[in-house]
């Protein structure tokens, strides 16, 4: 139930989330682009919608490229979704393409979704490098558990922690690459414009992402499944090889869909600097104070100019302080989900221990246990757990907007943006690794299955399942929803703020 919980509805419910959020702050940029005729402008605001529906279709079949033999080896199975997911982005490539040649997008949108998808494709191959027991990494953690636990989690943490250059310098090219092809060096609306379009590019291929994600519950279900119903040998061995894979593939799609949010909440956060020219047009008081200040109407106004407008540059304490506050709120917020975890588990053992105690016969099969208890408890942990997480990540921006301003604001963003993106993938890939040097272990390495080396490795696994299945995708929720919030807020910020 976990599995399908975490790794299929809530791994969905985040990638939708920034799926909608880049093509809503693409379009929202594309409306503001200036210096358009009304049918161009048209055509800037359902330009990303098209290229996502367009996405959606070739996504599927890509999904039919993927074909694997009886015999196929891991690395086998990794390339054949790789080909998968590469047909896709392949064929979504050619599509826009055509687009562009017709003239319904410039070509230098379709170079900024050249360079969104190239990005994604390298964040996923990075994560499957740092996490799949084929490499170094994984199988140094497995190495180090036959020293025990303590170095188990030092080189898992410390794996976690390199991990973070390949996707960081991923995205800052790509989004230096997306913001030139569209022309942002000599006009900076474009820039923006193409950076949306990035955000749209990667998540373009949804569809088989998603599907490769799926994989990781399923074979892991299945084993379980083979596990309690005692069936032999070599179809638990088969499982096992399924549910390793399975496990890069999830590292894999969460590496995606946090660098997919971290290109979501830039868009995000240009189309929050529009929403406060909007708000600042409709009360002529901060108008008449702009155009006094700059010399330039809010109409014609572009996102520098309030840039310019509100001081936000880190001399200005205000978006300084702004940074420090994002910075702690993606520490503060993991800490919540990790204690949330501890205490949930903690309500969990009990009752299993209770159900050994007062029912008899669970251990030899004779009697089937309470599980629906196990679920509810779980359940109504994780909705109690999550309140104050999420009122946190609602009330902050609020909070920031009335006292700081939108300076404040904007350095908020920023801050949670950069922290919570690299810890997001720290976290996300220590856990993969941990879970990948376990099955590795468990395949007859270093003593195998039952080895104090596996006692380590499972010690390891347990510490990285909060890190790479609560905390590390919960920051990519908090990172979108604080520039939602935002967004929403920006006439309260506007009308009532301090500074």
């Amino acid at each position: 139930v976990g599995d399908n919980v975490g790794d299929v509805a809530g791994m969905g419910a985040d990638l939708y989330e920034s799926y909608c959020g880049s093509i809503l702050a693409t379009a929202a940029l594309g409306a503001a682009l200036p210096g358009l005729a009304p049918e161009a402008q048209v055509g800037a605001v359902i330009a990303p919608m098209v290229v996502a529906g367009i996405g959606v279709i070739l996504s599927i079949i890509g999904i039919f490229m993927i074909r694997t033999k009886e015999s196929a080896t891991q690395k086998n199975l990794l390339n054949a979704l790789l080909l998968g997911t590469g047909g896709s982005s392949a064929l979504i490539l050619v599509a826009v393409a055509i687009m562009a040649a017709v003239g319904f997008l410039s070509w230098g949108i379709f170079g900024s979704v050249i360079s969104g998808l190239i990005a994604g494709v390298i964040i996923g191959q990075a994560t499957e490098h740092f996490t799949s027991d084929e490499y170094a990494h994984t199988k140094g953690i497995a190495k180090q558990a036959q020293q025990g636990p303590a170095t188990t989690i030092i080189d898992g943490i410390a794996v976690g922690m390199l991990s973070t250059w390949v996707p960081v310098i991923t995205i800052v090219a790509g989004i230096i690459a997306a913001y030139a092809f569209a022309g942002g060096f000599s006009n900076f609306a474009n820039g923006v414009y193409g950076i949306g379009f990035a955000a749209v590019g990667m998540l373009s291929t949804l569809g088989i992402t998603l599907a490769t994600d799926a994989f990781g519950p399923i074979a892991d279900n299945a084993g379980g499944n083979a596990e309690m119903s005692r069936l032999p040998k070599e179809v638990r061995e088969r499982t096992d090889a399924l549910d390793m894979l399975g496990n890069t593939t999830a590292a894999t799609g969460k590496g995606f869909a946090i660098g997919s949010a971290g290109l979501t909440a830039l868009a995000l956060l240009a189309s929050y600097m529009e929403e406060i020219k909007l708000w600042i047009g409709k009360l002529p008081e901060k108008a008449e104070a702009f155009f006094s200040s700059t010399g330039t109407n809010v109409a014609d106004a572009n996102i520098l100019d309030f840039v310019s407008y509100y001081n936000i540059n880190l001399f200005n304490p205000i978006v300084l302080g702004g940074v420090f506050i994002g910075a702690m709120m993606a520490f503060v917020f993991c800490a919540m989900t990790m204690k949330a975890v501890g205490r949930a588990a903690g309500a969990m053992v009990d009752e299993v221990r209770r159900q050994f105690r007062e029912i008899p016969g669970i251990m030899e099969g004779e009697a089937t246990p309470e599980y629906p208890k196990c679920v509810e408890i779980s359940t109504k942990g994780a909705q109690k757990e999550m309140l104050v997480p999420s009122l946190l990540a609602i009330a902050v921006p609020v909070a920031v907007g009335i006292v700081l301003g939108v300076g404040g604001v904007v350095g908020l963003l920023a801050g949670g943006l950069t922290t919570g993106f690299t810890l997001a993938v720290m976290l996300n890939n220590a856990g993969g690794a941990w879970d990948n040097a376990k099955k590795f272990i468990e395949k007859g390495n270093y003593g195998g299955k039952g080895s104090s080396a596996h006692h380590a490795a499972v010690v390891g696994d347990t510490v990285g399942d909060p890190f790479k299945d609560t905390s590390g995708p919960s920051l990519n929720i908090l990172i979108k929803l604080m520039s939602m919030v935002a967004i929403v807020m920006a006439g309260l910020t506007v009308t009532f703020s301090l500074f």
